[in-house]
């Protein structure tokens, strides 16, 4: 079982590292909590993934409540928030101090922008490793992309999605019980 301290550099380790907010974390956060570390497997990690995202609230802080709750209680999921958070809070508002001042700079304006596609790459990266591991196949794959459309082209709500893929999962697995 890890210590409090473990926990804590962990998570600023993943806090301190990591641009571009929870989704970005997620390959740091399994890399270090199941890959090196071995707190969780990659069940479990999926699992957190899931629940942190029913949670409201920042994704990453929400793993790092859950990861610090499972190894060491209420203690450990404070611990391990507080070096999730405490460092981007410092940068945030450094960044703000400083943004102000040169916000309007073509050069940094430039700097943003070649930011944005790393950042999504960086989120897609875990998609495709979680997708594999939760058991999407080829003959599955269409569920979470009708969903993906559902939510961001027709703006149909997440949880409405959630509810009608939890009712036709409920049905499926009746049919074919029988």
């Amino acid at each position: 079982m890890p210590k409090y301290c473990d926990l804590f550099i962990t998570f600023l380790k993943i806090g301190t590292f990591t641009i571009g907010g929870g989704y970005a974390m997620i390959p740091l956060i399994q890399r270090e909590v199941v890959t090196r570390r071995g707190w969780l497997t990659d069940t479990e990690m999926l699992d957190a993934i899931a629940l942190s995202q029913t949670m409201p609230g920042i994704l990453a802080a929400n793993i790092a409540s859950i990861v610090g709750q499972r190894l060491r209680g209420l203690r450990g999921a404070l611990v391990a928030v507080l070096g999730n958070i405490l460092m981007p809070i410092l940068f945030i508002i450094l960044i703000a101090a400083v943004f102000r001042q040169f916000k309007d700079i073509p050069a940094v304006q430039h700097i943003f922008m070649g930011i944005r596609p790393a950042v999504v790459a960086l989120i897609a990266a875990p998609v495709f490793t979680l997708a594999r591991k939760a058991g999407v196949t080829l003959r599955t794959v269409w569920i979470p992309i009708l969903a993906a459309l559902l939510i961001s082209l027709f703006g149909v709500s997440p949880v409405l999605v959630i509810l009608i893929a939890l009712a036709a999962g409920w049905t499926y697995s009746k049919l074919i019980d029988k």
